[in-house]
């Protein structure tokens, strides 16, 4: 039954926590989409856009809407990268980096709720197959490439 295959549960879980996530965030003014970008901003400032989007395993545009969000909101700031004027390099503002701070403080609850659900080993385990899906399914598409013609 399709309700029951995997990709149906890992959606499941995933929409779950993340509508979880967006709840929490509200308070802090942030999504879970921006709360993701802004730590990685703040764990590694200085990435290119093209950086972030694989950190966040998201796409260009989408990580582009978020970046203009958080700019807006003053919680970052691109500059251009200093020896490639094509690549703007982004960095979280004092205000980005405390609300980050903030918000995954205020997120820790949620993340032990999850984490209690699993033994260390299930965690390891689940952590070790989550980890094999990226990078086996990038690329992939519906049908066969005659199909597609």
């Amino acid at each position: 039954m399709f309700s029951e295959s995997l990709g149906m549960r890992l959606r499941g879980a995933y929409l779950t926590f993340h509508r979880l996530a967006n709840t929490q965030f509200e308070a802090c003014g942030i999504t879970a989409d921006q709360f993701v970008v802004l730590t990685i901003l703040v764990e590694e400032p200085g990435l290119s856009q093209r950086e972030i989007v694989d950190r966040a395993h998201s796409d260009a545009n989408t990580v582009g809407a978020i970046l203009k969000r958080l700019q807006g909101k003053r919680l970052a700031k691109r500059e251009s990268h200093p020896s490639d004027g094509r690549v703007w390099r982004v960095f979280p503002t004092e205000l980005g980096t405390k609300r980050q701070r903030r918000a995954s403080d205020e997120s820790r609850g949620l993340h032990d709720q999850l984490e209690k659900l699993f033994t260390p080993k299930e965690r390891k385990l689940l952590g070790a197959l989550l980890s094999r899906i990226p990078p086996a399914m990038t690329g992939s598409r519906c049908g066969t490439p005659e199909e597609a013609a």
